[in-house]
């Protein structure tokens, strides 16, 4: 059964079918917002968030995205995961197998304390930076490099084309380059 019909049947009263609609997205969007906020906690509680909006909306009468439920799901998943980084003002944090901070792992072992600093500032200063760029593409770049999502994918869930996608990819990376020339940062 189509999702389409699936909606009509829960807007009509049928609890079973929301409770398919769930059962049959539940995996890619719990995924999507997995890859995004990078803790497996977060995660569930942003999902579930995303179908009491879902339910709300739906019960209201306000829901108008014929035959595309499941990119407009995404779309509610995607901007609680947004809301909750504006909430925290942090950006995710990549981590290795062990629980340790990509930025941390990188690199030589043997730096002096010096280096260590001058790294530890370079790397404040980047987070920085990304934080001031237009929030598209600052949502492509956090996307893209700290999710690992595809351009395809990022597409999908901010209901752009992957040409935008793409586009405010480099626009971003230009952003960032001129802010860290004008900045005189270099890594």
């Amino acid at each position: 059964m189509p999702d389409k019909q699936l909606v009509r049947l829960y807007i009509s009263g049928d609890e079973h079918a929301l409770s398919e609609l769930i059962t049959r997205h539940r995996d890619k969007i719990y995924t999507s917002i997995l890859f995004t906020v990078k803790e497996a906690a977060l995660a569930e509680d942003i999902f579930q968030d995303t179908f009491v909006k879902v339910i709300d909306t739906l019960r209201s009468g306000r829901y108008r995205e014929q035959d595309k439920f499941l990119p407009w799901v995404m779309r509610i998943a995607y901007n609680l995961c947004i809301d909750h980084f504006r909430r925290n003002k942090r950006m995710p944090i990549v981590t290795t197998g062990d629980g340790y901070d990509i930025f941390d792992v990188l690199g030589f072992k043997d730096k002096s304390i010096e280096e260590n600093l001058i790294h530890d500032n370079t790397y404040d200063k980047v987070r920085n930076l990304v934080n001031h760029l237009p929030e598209e593409q600052r949502q492509v770049l956090i996307l893209r490099h700290y999710s690992g999502m595809s351009f395809k994918e990022i597409a999908d869930m901010t209901g752009v084309s992957i040409n935008t996608a793409l586009g405010r990819m480099r626009y971003a990376l230009i952003n960032i380059r001129k802010m860290m020339a004008e900045k005189n940062i270099s890594i």
